[in-house]
């Protein structure tokens, strides 16, 4: 009787790769062949790496969607009244302005100012 199948334990192909950026740790040794088993393993690295950097993206963009509320009937940011009075509101943040027509021609900086203040007391 031979060795049977045991050779993979007397060859010194087993390969061990490291991403230092990341300290992901990959290694093989299926194979006989030492450039079969880098092979492999530059495989199963980039798996990895691939894996890692879809989870980061898809957290990145839950953070953005997280800052967004669902826009929907009833989620009105600004009320404008132009009769009996002339007013308009940020429901946000309950700033409001008496000129109605400075707002329309995009004197907006009011609303900004006040929705800049209002989000950094509340994050």
């Amino acid at each position: 009787g031979g060795a049977g199948g045991q050779h993979v334990n007397t060859t010194d192909s087993a390969v061990r790769i490291t991403h230092i950026p990341t300290g992901i740790v990959v290694s093989c040794q299926n194979e006989r062949s030492q450039h079969k088993n880098k092979a492999t393993a530059l495989k199963m690295l980039k798996a990895k790496l691939i894996e890692v950097k879809e989870m980061e993206h898809k957290e990145k963009i839950e953070d953005i969607q997280g800052k967004y509320n669902q826009i929907a009937w009833g989620s009105q940011i600004r009320s404008y009244v132009f009769h009996p009075y002339s007013l308009v509101k940020d429901h946000r943040t309950n700033a409001e302005i008496g000129n109605i027509q400075s707002v329309m021609d995009g004197n907006i900086d009011v609303f900004i100012n006040e929705y800049l203040k209002y989000s950094s007391m509340n994050t």
